[in-house]
């Protein structure tokens, strides 16, 4: 069969996947139901997805690395930035296989200010934003936004690669700690931080309910579902991510992360690939994003994107003060709570805040009344039940 086949059989093709992280670990945990083979491409030997999927050892832009996954291969995808745009085209076109997210969209959203520019330039509301190639440019940015967050235009993730800039004084550190392309956009005094999960099938669009990302130090902790905000905002979101999914080009799933602003939106980034604020999804939806991210790259039906019950996901930190072989303790505090579930992403190594795993809780129903409507837990309890359920965790 052909991976756009209108008619998917079992077993099915073969997914190549650039990147073998947790991401990957997912996807070809959704996969293997689906009857779906996957292989990764990644630097770690043992990484995270080798233990659901067949592992290529070489880095994520090496041609022969590249070439050997696409020749094993039906469809071509990737989940992490670092893959090669241009490399992923040759391969290609020499061997036939497709790439989705189109490598040209690989090219838009992996230069932070090519991405804010292209969505800028259609009339997708973003923050103010400056290029900066020098100290001066950075000076000129800060007086002219009061402050702003510079940001490296390549590679970073996780709030690495991003430094608040309040002051002319603070420019040269800042640009220095960089160390390379970056570009500066005004503060934002956001009231939350959304995010919508869109997923490009072959013939339709699809968008998960809304979120709401909990972030400390730069670093998403936690994404509640529904998010807690006014269901005219939520709607706003929804047609903002449909606006920035219409400039892409290429079927998978796609993470848009948004500010809230006094009741409108802007676009803060996109990542086009499963993203850590719809890990929620994979037992509080239908369908998981990763499952979502399979079907559509393969050209197959798209699934609900129906919320099953109020859910919060709680990323698991590495709690340690320096590397160390990782052993996590306690799982029993998730294991027995109600509603938790416990996902590991197989890393060798805990780090300072490296993300290690997460809890999902899902949120109890209430017998229905007499009209057979069922109340839902609320959502601030079961964000402190997540909470309690995932700082009960830690590494010995």
């Amino acid at each position: 069969m052909t991976p756009d086949s209108d008619s998917p059989t079992v077993p099915g093709p073969t997914l190549g996947v650039v990147g073998g992280g947790q991401l990957g670990r997912m996807l070809a945990e959704a996969a293997a139901p689906l009857g779906v083979d996957v292989v990764v491409l990644d630097p770690t030997p043992d990484c995270p997805a080798s233990v659901a999927a067949d592992q290529i050892l070489g880095a994520f832009d090496d041609p022969d690395g590249v070439a050997e996954l696409a020749a094993r291969c039906d469809v071509l995808t990737y989940e992490i930035e670092l893959a090669d745009p241009d490399l992923l085209d040759t391969v290609s076109e020499r061997e036939d296989v497709p790439v989705h997210p189109s490598p040209d969209t690989l090219r838009v959203i992996e230069d932070k200010l090519d991405q804010k520019r292209t969505f800028a330039e259609a009339g997708v509301p973003v923050p103010e934003l400056r290029r900066v190639d020098t100290v001066a440019d950075l000076e000129a940015a800060v007086e002219a936004f009061d402050g702003v967050m510079l940001k490296a235009r390549r590679g970073g993730y996780d709030g690495r690669g991003n430094v608040p800039v309040p002051d002319v004084d603070d420019a040269t550190d800042a640009l220095d700690s960089i160390g390379g392309a970056a570009m500066a956009e005004a503060f934002v005094d956001f009231d939350r931080e959304l995010s919508v999960i869109g997923v490009v099938g072959s013939d339709e669009v699809r968008t998960f309910p809304v979120g709401e990302n909990v972030h400390e130090e730069e670093i998403l902790r936690e994404t509640v579902v529904p998010a807690r905000t006014a269901p005219a905002v939520a709607d706003r979101a929804e047609a903002v991510a449909h606006d920035v999914l219409d400039l892409l080009d290429g079927r998978g799933v796609y993470g848009i992360e948004l500010f809230e602003v006094d009741g409108e939106i802007l676009v803060n980034e996109v990542a086009p690939r499963p993203h850590n604020s719809g890990h929620w999804t994979i037992e509080g939806a239908s369908t998981s994003q990763f499952e979502q991210h399979v079907r559509a790259v393969l050209g197959w039906p798209l699934g609900s994107t129906r919320r099953r019950s109020n859910t919060v996901s709680a990323n698991v930190l590495g709690t340690v003060d320096s590397p160390r072989d990782a052993r996590l303790v306690n799982v029993d505090a998730v294991l027995s709570a109600p509603g938790a579930a416990l996902h590991w992403y197989g890393k060798h190594e805990v780090r300072p805040l490296r993300k290690m795993g997460h809890v999902t809780v899902v949120g109890d129903a209430t017998p229905g009344d007499g009209d057979g409507q069922n109340e839902e837990e609320d959502i601030d309890s079961l964000l402190r039940r997540a909470r309690d359920v995932r700082d009960r965790l830690d590494f010995h």
